[in-house]
């Protein structure tokens, strides 16, 4: 007989409001945030760190965010200052306010060198007509319309408007290695997928995981192919990633996401999240089967409701991971036509 499996089990029913922070564990405090998104909220960690607070991401660098933090900062925190940023990716709810509070602490900040360097790349001022016409033509080759391209254009530059910078050095983060961090030692884990190389902090002695993006309930996060890379395969990375923190973290072990509840049951989430990118592979499949399809005529199979320009772009994105990734495990074949539009087909 298999297993029965295991089920997740949520600690806080609900989550915190909105710059309220409470505790999760102790030293440990969490704090919503909000996110201008269909995914309205960030969740960020502080853990009390000497005579002030070392902070897991720091959310999205708008003004809302910001008046939110300079409450939390002069009323729970007391009006301690923050001593250390572990900076788990690039994206901009993580990263977003490393300048701001790099202005008003200068506190070190930790990052995996690539998140670093990405975020440093992500922050440059792309708009010139040579990355405008190289994008463009990204999302040509994936069957996309002129209009829908024109509306995807530019999102380097609203990252820009989303990011406050980052300190001129950081502290790497090394996978494997131990960072002392509020009074407890940290595993640094690594994982690629979702960004190129997310960090994550597990203390085995207490059984926390601070997960970031890489593992949550209920949603999957975003695996995504970017203009940069075109041929990359992200979600063999993020698919192994879940492997390798089911060989490594036990399953008992507190959750503590980026986004939604923290939880219990990691493995079984893990698990989850795996055959979620399975299932999706063999719908494109069975798609593909009697005609091949563009990556653009690929979406719907996998996303079945309107997107708007933000939303496309993850889709687009997302539905290439799992194409490539079909094409690296010999499911698909992917011709290019003399408009230079891929389209793919079932073997």
């Amino acid at each position: 007989m298999q297993p029965e499996p295991e089920t997740l089990r949520f600690p806080f029913a609900e989550p915190p409001p909105f710059g309220e922070p409470v505790p999760v564990a102790p030293g440990i405090l969490w704090l919503r945030l909000p996110l201008p998104y269909a995914l309205d909220h960030v969740n960020l960690y502080l853990l009390e760190d000497g005579d002030g607070w070392a902070l897991f991401d720091t959310g999205l660098g708008d003004e809302r965010s910001r008046t939110l933090w300079a409450a939390v900062l002069a009323g729970a925190l007391g009006g301690r200052p923050i001593t250390r940023i572990v900076v788990s990716h690039c994206h901009p709810d993580h990263v977003g306010l490393a300048g701001w509070f790099d202005e008003r602490f200068a506190p070190p900040v930790h990052m995996t060198e690539a998140e670093y360097l990405t975020t440093r790349v992500y922050r440059q001022d792309t708009d010139d007509e040579r990355s405008r016409a190289a994008v463009a033509r990204f999302y040509r080759s994936c069957g996309l319309g002129e209009d829908a391209v024109a509306g995807l254009l530019g999102r380097g530059l609203r990252y820009l408007t989303q990011t406050t910078g980052l300190p001129p050095a950081f502290e790497p983060l090394v996978a494997g290695r131990t960072l002392r961090l509020g009074g407890r030692d940290w595993r640094i884990l690594t994982g690629g997928g979702h960004s190129p190389d997310q960090a994550m902090l597990w203390c085995e002695a207490d059984g926390l995981f601070l997960a970031a993006d890489q593992v949550l309930e209920r949603i999957s996060p975003n695996v995504s192919v970017q203009p940069m890379q075109p041929n990359a395969d992200p979600l063999s990375q993020y698919r192994d990633s879940l492997r390798e923190l089911m060989e490594t973290i036990p399953p008992n072990t507190l959750v503590l996401p980026s986004h939604r509840r923290p939880f219990l049951g990691l493995h079984q989430r893990a698990r989850e999240l795996d055959a979620h990118h399975e299932d999706r592979c063999a719908r494109i499949a069975a798609a593909c089967r009697p005609a091949p399809l563009t990556c653009a005529q690929v979406v719907p199979v996998i996303f079945h409701r309107a997107l708007d320009s933000h939303q496309l772009g993850f889709a687009v994105g997302e539905a290439l991971a799992h194409l490539n990734h079909m094409i690296a495990n010999g499911v698909l074949a992917v011709e290019t036509g003399k408009d230079g539009i891929h389209t793919y087909r079932t073997l």
